[in-house]
């Protein structure tokens, strides 16, 4: 409460008397303090806003837990399907090349065989020839590597060369009657075909 007092004369100065107890002294109750009234904001502006936008994302995620585990399982199928398709590529293309080196190695070997073939055709009797042919064969069959052509099997024009043919009505089908040089294949690659003398039905006129 603030007092202003009149001066008694012109020569005294106006003194002001400011109250500043917590007690009036009329009712003799204590004064309350003003307290500004208005919005009390506990952090930065958006922040309250923030964290309830997040819990009600959560909330919503924990309502759907059977799609987001479907969802994760099909990304698990999907990387695993790759990963085997992957896998399987890989092996293949293993096989392909470890292929194309033995052909390529064999290929190679094919004139030793023809010389070791003859030199068994013309062998004096004692066996050496033939013992050296088998060992070389046995050893060149574990890489993979088949002879192709024999006597008496029908002519197969896309494994077999024909060097001549006989003609006999008596025929229905041509046969391989000899073979003049063996043919060889590794799996589906041939590597040369088989040299045969062949006899069949006479062309129609």
């Amino acid at each position: 409460m603030s007092k202003e007092l009149p001066p008694k004369d012109q020569g005294e100065r106006a003194v002001v008397v400011r109250d500043r107890h917590r007690i009036d002294p009329i009712t003799l109750q204590a004064r309350r303090r003003q307290i500004a009234k208005g919005p009390v904001r506990s952090g930065p502006v958006g922040v309250s806003e923030a964290r309830s936008e997040s819990s009600r994302a959560d909330r919503a995620e924990a309502t759907r837990p059977g799609e987001r585990i479907a969802e994760l399982t099909e990304d698990l199928q999907r990387v695993k399907a790759e990963y085997d398709n992957y896998r399987k590529r890989v092996r293949r293309d293993r096989l392909a090349i470890r292929e194309i080196a033995v052909v390529n190695v064999l290929t190679g070997l094919l004139p030793v065989l023809d010389v070791v073939d003859d030199a068994r055709r013309q062998d004096d009797g004692n066996g050496a020839v033939e013992i050296v042919s088998d060992v070389l064969q046995e050893r060149l069959a574990a890489l993979g590597l088949r002879a192709v052509g024999a006597t008496g099997e029908p002519f197969d024009p896309d494994i077999h060369e024909a060097i001549t043919y006989h003609a006999s009505g008596a025929a229905d089908e041509a046969v391989c009657t000899a073979v003049l040089r063996l043919g060889y294949r590794v799996g589906d690659h041939l590597l040369r075909p088989a040299q045969v003398a062949v006899a069949g039905p006479a062309p129609a006129a």
